[in-house]
């Protein structure tokens, strides 16, 4: 009796991503996998970590960061320079512990006003972190603030932080903030001092699967994708 041949295996495609776009990806590819037969496991990871681990050759198919990481990931060949694709803006939200009383942050004076009453803030090591202190040097309190600030370790959610009563007030992107238990989100910070981060995705230059990779990557970025970004506290970009 001749054996039949083994079904080929349906492709599986291997991506990393920071913390920011976890639930939103996580949720995203399982219906793209329902949908295009196409396997999709997504590492998320503190995003300092995932750009250094692309950085340094790791096997990867797809990588999703903000859009600067990927451009520097683009700059040194680690990911194909026609392969970016923006897939969301996401802004930066305040949270406080479940229960604790509700600072006033309607306005750039007021969100001034509660740091500086708050025993211990804490904000992220990534792009919104590193906004938040160029925010506090421009209204001159970095300094002064130093021994009450906590950069929240690289994977941790700053809403955990919170949560435990460690620190009094976060600051962090609403996607990131929205699946933790034990906390209230004030609200978005005001306009005139929001800050926003595009995350994007990318083709690492090693994958062997890149027609895979960019029809992902254009299922990411498609108008079906818009009412799970929305969900998740983010903006289709």
């Amino acid at each position: 009796m001749q054996a039949q041949p083994l079904s080929p295996q349906p492709p599986k495609l291997r991506g990393i991503s920071s913390m920011a776009t976890r639930q939103l990806l996580a949720e995203l590819t399982q219906a793209y996998s329902q949908r295009a037969g196409v396997a999709v496991d997504i590492e998320s990871v503190g995003g300092v970590d995932a750009a250094r681990r692309v950085m340094a050759g790791e096997s990867f198919d797809a990588v999703f960061l903000a859009s600067d990481a990927i451009d520097q990931l683009l700059a040194a060949g680690r990911v194909l320079a026609d392969s970016k694709v923006d897939l969301v803006h996401s802004g930066v939200a305040v949270a406080i512990r479940a229960g604790a009383a509700r600072p006033d942050i309607g306005s750039e004076a007021a969100v001034r006003k509660a740091v500086l009453a708050a025993r211990r803030v804490s904000y992220s090591t990534g792009p919104s972190g590193v906004a938040l202190v160029k925010l506090l040097q421009r209204w001159d309190i970095f300094d002064a603030l130093q021994s009450r600030l906590v950069q929240a370790p690289a994977g941790v959610p700053v809403g955990t932080l919170v949560a435990r009563g460690e620190v009094e007030l976060g600051f962090q992107q609403l996607s990131e903030l929205l699946p933790l238990p034990g906390i209230t989100v004030l609200g978005m910070l005001p306009p005139e001092i929001q800050i926003t981060t595009t995350f994007s995705g990318g083709l690492c230059a090693g994958s062997v699967q890149g027609g895979a990779v960019r029809a992902l990557l254009g299922y990411l970025a498609s108008a079906d994708t818009a009412d799970a970004k929305r969900r998740q506290g983010m903006e289709p970009a």
